[in-house]
Formats: structure tokens, sequence, C-alpha cells
């Protein structure tokens, strides 16, 4: 029976890729790929530290291996040029607290100055070099640049799982001329999110919310024939909801994906998988503070009012649906929840995913604001440190960092 910490599908049984664990990185130059893509406040400090503190396990392994450890990374959009804004400076001071030991912080990526750093470097030394993104080679993915990151080191760890679908030169090009290996936590976000998808404990639920259903079709279609139940809300609902012939008043819904939702509900009806929709919902005419709001059932909306929230009706019916599941998966938000009005029902969603006795993951992006918000982070398993890398693995697809890693031999 599936337990919040059971181990999901062992990594190379998954991936078919070296893993950090498999190289010797005594006195070796060992350039990880990170994601400390971090929110900062107007005074440039950090207001969420979770990407970090995610690949601290990794760090402090080739650490303790004697390794010579090149820290790389990207925050936001400096577009191609040094921007104080953007600077990982603040990273650096992090880093600095949650290691316990010192942190060189380099003034570019690529260059003399950071060649002088990396030369003077000894065992167990920790150098983080600044903003990737200040060259626009890097999102280019440049041969020479590329080459340029590559020289630093011996070894290449990516780690960076949020920019595993990017093709960048730190993420698919530097691989190219160095063996190269997955990180741990690279490691863990492959073995849930295609390791335990794919091969689930049953009954399987998948929850899917966000606003658009193109931003789902492929996984609800790599999924149709491996969950036992599908849950769907948010803005999403409505252009299914539309496609059973309701009117939603001024809910949004995709048009030109109505014929394409009535296919996949009628197709995973035919499977004999179960599909739930809201079947009742918070309206309002206004997302303005104040604004007056009502609960309706979900096929009786007026006219001028939109569907914001999943109503509490729908909060029992989902929450009922999740009772008996081994394995839950849970992608997109119920509905508007950075306001306070339209919160309870994805709020209530996280607790019911929670108190789950199941294997739960959580997809990244707005799910994961969401559950940090709901106070129920350390009740889930598994918590996706990836949005868009996490749709694209869970529809099925090869994220360019991950296939450029170093195949692992059959031994």
């Amino acid at each position: 029976m599936a337990r919040k910490n059971e181990s999901p599908v062992p990594i190379k049984d998954v991936l078919g890729k070296l893993s950090i664990d498999e190289l010797r990185l005594k006195s070796k130059r060992v350039f990880i790929r990170a994601d400390f893509n971090v929110p900062l406040d107007d005074n440039l400090r950090i207001t969420d530290d979770s990407r970090i503190r995610s690949t601290v396990p990794t760090i402090n392994y080739a650490i303790d291996e004697g390794a010579r450890v090149i820290l790389a990374s990207h925050l936001g959009r400096p577009k191609g040029k040094p921007d104080p804004r953007y600077s990982l400076a603040p990273v650096a001071k992090r880093l600095q607290r949650l290691l316990d030991k010192d942190v060189t912080f380099a003034p570019d990526c690529i260059g003399s100055q950071v060649e002088g750093h990396v030369a003077k470097m000894k065992d167990g030394d920790v150098l983080l070099l600044e903003n990737l993104r200040y060259h626009p080679e890097e999102e280019k993915n440049d041969e020479e640049f590329s080459k340029k990151l590559a020289g630093l080191a011996d070894y290449f760890i990516n780690d960076a799982f949020g920019a595993a679908h990017r093709a960048h030169a730190s993420t698919v090009g530097i691989a190219k001329f160095l063996t190269s290996a997955a990180g741990f936590l690279m490691k863990k976000e492959i073995e849930y999110l295609k390791g335990v998808v794919d091969n689930p404990i049953r009954p399987f639920v998948a929850i899917l919310g966000g606003a658009k259903v193109s931003g789902k079709i492929g996984v609800l279609e790599h999924l149709e024939d491996k969950v036992d139940k599908v849950i769907v809300g948010g803005g999403m609902a409505f252009t299914f909801i539309k496609a059973m012939g309701y009117e939603v008043g001024d809910s949004l819904v995709e048009a030109e994906m109505v014929e394409t939702a009535q296919r996949i509900r009628k197709k995973l009806k035919t499977a004999g998988i179960k599909f739930y929709l809201p079947v009742d919902c918070v309206i309002s005419q206004s997302l303005e503070p104040g604004a007056e709001t009502k609960i309706v059932p979900t096929i009786e909306i007026p006219k001028g009012w939109k569907a914001l929230d999943i109503g509490p009706a729908t909060v029992k019916l989902f929450s009922e649906a999740l009772e008996n599941a081994k394995t839950i998966l849970w992608n997109g938000p119920m509905g508007v929840f950075e306001i306070d009005a339209f919160s309870r029902g994805t709020f209530a969603i996280a607790n019911s995913v929670a108190d789950a006795y199941a294997l739960t993951i959580v997809g990244g992006g707005d799910t994961d604001l969401a559950v940090h918000r709901a106070g129920v982070t350390n009740a889930l398993s598994f918590i996706s440190t990836g949005g868009g890398a996490s749709l694209q693995l869970l529809e099925g697809k090869e994220l360019p960092g991950i296939a450029a890693l170093t195949d692992r031999t059959t031994e």
C-alpha cells in the first residue's frame, strides 16, 4: 500500500542516463546547472528559496566527494545583457547559509576572471557564476559559448529540471563536450513524473485544473490509458461543460477546443475511466475586491457572470473521488486562488490531496504556489520544481536537457 514516502521507480529503470552518484568526483571540476530562478522583492531579497534548497543535496554530495563545485543558473529575463535586478548575488548569500560554507561569487559566467577563480579552487570549494542569461548566446544554444562553459569543468551535472525543456547552452550545448549526468533533483523529478505516472499504484487519479484545456490536452491524451479517474476543475472545466451543451455565462471557454473536449470526454467514458467535472461554482461579475459572489450549479450560470472557483458541493464530490486513490497527480488550480474570494476550492482540494492515503505528486507552476499557500507541502510526497518541464514530461515528450545527458552503459 502506498504511503507518502514510498520510493518510486528506481532512476536506472526510468532514465537510462548517467546519474551523479555513478561518477568519481574527487578533485574534479564539476559544473552543476541548477535552477536558482527565485523570486526577489523590490529590495532584491529572496522571498522563496525552495528552488535553492531543492538542489542542496546534489551540491552537498559533490562537496562531500571532494569535487570542485561550479554552480550556474539563470534568473529572470535580463535580455542578454547585465542587469543588477537579475544578479545571482543574493543567491550566493543564501547558499552560504544553507551550505554552511563559503561560496565564491564570480562576476560573470565565462572569461578570464572566471577562469582565474576556477584555477584557484581546491577540493570541496564552491563557486557560483553570474547569471547565464547576461549573454544572449545562452538562450541561442551557441556552440562557442557552450565550449567556453564546458572548458571550466571536467563533468557536467544537470540538476535544473525547471529548465530541462529548454535547449540552451547550459542545458544542452555543454553536454556535447563533457560527460554529463543527472543530479539528485533531476533524478527525483523523473522518478515521480515519469516512473510513477507510467507505472502507478492503482487506483490512479489525475486532477487537472488551470485556465485552458489547450495547455493540458497533451497530458490528458498521454494519461488516458493509465488513469482510473480524471478530475477537471479550474477555467478549463467550462470548455468541457460547454461541450456538453450547457451555457456557462461569461466563464472562460476556448471555443476552438470545444470539439476536442467533447472527443476526450467521450473517449475516457468509453474506456471506463471516471470523469468528474464541477457541479457547482462560485461566480462573480468581476475580479475586483468586494465584488458580489454567488454559488450556483454549473449549468445555471447567468449571462454576465463568470465561474471563478469550484463550489462546496464540487469540493465534496472531488474529495470523495480521492478517498480510495493510491496515486494522485495534481496539475492546475481549481480557480483564481490568488484572490481570497476564489481560493477556497483550491485550498480545500489541497487539503484533500494531503490527507489522502496515497502517493501524491504536485506538478509545479501555479499548483506549487497553491499548496504552499494552503500550508500542506509537508504532507505531500513530491512537488515538482518545473512548470513547463513537468507538463512536457507528463505529455510523454522528450526533454532536451535530459536527452542530452550521457547514456548509461549496460553492465
